[in-house]
């Protein structure tokens, strides 16, 4: 059973079920187009979803028949776009809280899963680069469109994108601006499996279920190093840094549990320690 959590907005649920934590955009009547009180509840919980050692990863989801328009386009770049005190203070702090909530800074070290009913343009197709696990319904359409309407895709499509997929693939994707269909997505690797329309919450949560069942430090190692070490660095460089990562891990009580659990052929029972 999930529980709403206080830093929920008007626009942005947050829920816990279990160790999972569940964000749903929440403005359907606006094509869950951003605002500013539904970045404010996406940056509290992906800030949550790295402070809380009860939670081993997140879903992202959303209300209504299209998962997200990206920016609010008819509000224009001067329009009001739902802006929040509290939001507008945490700006003076967090200067690139927008960024953070969209998944393109500060990540949190813990896997991301995406469920996307309807159309997920622009913005929408963004913030799915931050995500590692994605679910699209059958009907589900995708597209960086900002060149259509004469924008550029800030949210960092022009620097993930060709690294999730190929490079020519993304090129056409980015300057063409047209829709993509889930099956296409599907192909060339954009999305993990395509499930039918209604459905990609519950796969979602079969997804997370069968994370939590894994070591929790071992799982957010795994994610850190998804996250830190990156094309630019060299393989012994990596091979480094991901040492590093592994040496807590092996030395854990999970560690040993994971491996006592294999020996008496029972399931491991993981505490995070």
């Amino acid at each position: 059973m999930a529980t709403e959590l206080p830093i929920s907005t008007k626009t942005c649920i947050v829920q816990q079920e279990g160790n999972v934590l569940i964000v749903t955009l929440n403005r359907p009547e606006a094509k869950n187009a951003f605002n500013s009180e539904m970045l404010l509840g996406m940056y509290k919980a992906w800030r949550l979803l790295d402070e809380d050692d009860s939670l081993y990863c997140a879903i992202l989801t959303a209300n209504g028949d299209t998962f997200s328009a990206g920016m609010d386009l008819k509000a224009g770049p001067d329009g009001d776009n739902g802006s929040t005190e509290e939001f507008m203070e945490l700006m003076g702090k967090v200067p690139n809280i927008h960024w953070q909530a969209l998944l393109r800074d500060n990540r949190p070290c813990k896997p991301l899963i995406l469920a996307v009913e309807g159309y997920a343009l622009a913005g929408g197709t963004e913030i799915l680069q931050g995500t590692d696990i994605r679910v699209a319904a059958e009907d589900a359409i995708f597209g960086v469109t900002e060149v259509a309407r004469g924008l550029y895709p800030m949210s960092g499509s022009t620097i993930r994108l060709r690294k999730q997929i190929p490079y020519c693939i993304a090129a056409e994707i980015l300057l063409l601006g047209e829709h993509l269909s889930a099956q296409r997505a599907l192909e060339i690797g954009l999305v993990n499996r395509v499930v039918p329309k209604g459905e990609t919450l519950n796969e979602a949560k079969k997804l997370a279920e069968k994370i939590c069942a894994n070591g929790p430090l071992a799982v957010k190692a795994v994610t850190r190093s998804l996250r830190e070490h990156t094309e630019h660095m060299s393989e012994d460089e990596a091979m480094l840094k991901s040492d590093e990562l592994a040496g807590p891990v092996f030395a854990s009580k999970d560690a040993k549990e994971g491996m006592k659990a294999f020996k008496e052929k029972r399931p491991a029972v993981f505490t995070g320690e």
